[in-house]
């Protein structure tokens, strides 16, 4: 069976579908909310926060399977289970190579917990349309966080474009107080230097 070549638009709006179909809250992060806060960039995966409930596991690895995304419930619920490091579910579309990183919410994430609470709803007119993403301020925690274990520019480049877009907006405090928290604040101080 052949589908028609995706891009990650389409990929995006295969995956907003399996959401709204399973009642499953989500909040995208990663390049795609990027886009909302600094600049757009070119991404050929997705990451997105999920409010999982145990009771939709099936249904919603169903509804992928659908889509031509294998994710059984089995694994789903082994990652749920397992008190480990921050590894995501891996959405991968069969035909086109697309990925959507799923990170499941977690007890005791405080960082992520906050973050969803703070989702915003931004419209990025069709095909997209509204869309929960993260706050610029979260966004600048989670590229900091990456940055700080990765060392990727692309991580320091898309942390000054939300700077830049968003300076006088921003809830500093807030960043900073995260920063403390998660022992950030080298990382963080260098970005403030770097668009000073």
């Amino acid at each position: 069976m052949n589908e028609q070549p995706l891009n990650i638009t389409d990929f995006l709006k295969i995956i907003l579908e399996t959401l709204e179909a399973t009642r499953v809250e989500y909040l995208i992060g990663g390049a795609i909310a990027e886009w909302a806060w600094g600049e757009p960039r070119a991404t050929q995966d997705l990451d997105i926060v999920i409010n999982l409930p145990i009771k939709a596991v099936g249904r919603f690895s169903k509804e992928l399977e659908r889509r031509n995304m294998l994710v059984p419930a089995d694994i789903i619920l082994d990652t749920m289970m397992e008190d480990r490091a921050d590894i995501p579910l891996n959405a991968i579309h069969i035909y086109s190579g697309l990925k959507a990183d799923l990170y499941l919410m977690r007890d005791g994430d405080e960082l992520r917990q906050s973050a969803f609470q703070r989702r915003i709803k931004v419209d990025y007119g069709p095909p997209i349309g509204e869309v929960f993403v993260h706050s610029p301020e979260d966004l600048i925690l989670y590229k900091l966080m990456y940055l700080g274990l990765s060392g990727q520019p692309k991580h320091a480049r898309d942390i000054g474009a939300i700077l830049r877009a968003k300076k006088e907006q921003l809830d500093y405090g807030y960043i900073e107080k995260w920063v403390n928290r998660l022992g950030l604040n080298s990382v963080w101080k260098e970005m403030m230097d770097s668009i000073a």
